[in-house]
């Protein structure tokens, strides 16, 4: 019974320790040579706009790797220089030209950018902070059921696929990237799936006698010369003005 009881104690007290660590995420901020951590105080004296909205971030949780709370400077790097000098360049980290600040956390999304097909992140020309908010709210826009604001923030590059179309995909009411990896893929225009696999995840198929029905029709032979967008079938894949078949 003694060696039971002891046993529940040292399981009870590894739970709150876990409970307790998990509250925030730990990470190693920026070095910045010769800057020390001056606390989100000293930011919020120039950026107070900034500062206001951070508490309610998805970053807010972050602290530093030896569980000390340092908000700005977690992404930002020790802000003593900065402050000192009245906000001289070079003397603070910006992720949004640096996204391998932002892949000391998310290492999975730098291997995403490295694959064939992905966002120029890597080569500078689009920023994590062009699509992901980082100083207020949640920094994966549209989640849930926010679908729209989604779109939108895909849509304000893509402005051509923005629509309204008379003859609409269903699919982007679903939102982009049911079709789209939207940092990186090893199929053509970061697709989810390659050919008309991709298609027939939503599209139902019947086999029937030698035949492969979709909508009714037999498409035996068109999937066979190629995708459903690149066989001259579907090629308007985002909506159409003239075709209900999404085509032209």
């Amino acid at each position: 019974m003694l060696k039971i009881a002891v046993i529940a104690v040292v399981i009870a007290v590894v739970t709150i320790s876990c409970v307790h660590t998990v509250n925030r995420v730990l990470m190693a901020p920026p070095h910045i040579a010769g800057a020390d951590f001056v606390g989100s105080e000293s930011c919020a004296e120039c950026h107070g706009d900034v500062v206001a909205g951070f508490s309610g971030a998805t970053h807010s949780w972050l602290q530093n790797h030896d569980g000390t709370e340092v908000g700005c400077e977690s992404c930002h790097g020790p802000g003593s220089l900065h402050v000192q000098t009245g906000g001289a360049l070079q003397t603070i980290v910006n992720p949004g030209r640096s996204p391998e600040t932002c892949f000391n956390c998310h290492l999975d999304k730098h291997g995403e950018f490295r694959l064939a097909h992905s966002h120029p992140v890597i080569e500078g020309h689009v920023s994590c902070s062009d699509c992901h908010e980082p100083h207020k709210g949640d920094a994966v826009l549209g989640r849930g059921t926010s679908l729209a604001s989604a779109n939108d923030t895909c849509l304000q590059c893509h402005s051509a696929q923005r629509g309204p179309y008379a003859f609409e995909h269903e699919a982007t009411r679903e939102g982009c990237t049911t079709c789209h990896q939207p940092h990186g893929s090893v199929n053509n225009k970061m697709l989810t799936a390659r050919n008309a696999s991709l298609c027939l995840k939503c599209h139902f198929q019947e086999h029937r006698a030698g035949q492969i029905l979709i909508g009714g029709r037999d498409h035996t032979g068109w999937l066979a010369t190629g995708t459903c967008w690149s066989a001259g079938c579907h090629e308007a894949v985002h909506g159409s003005h003239v075709n209900s078949s999404l085509r032209f």
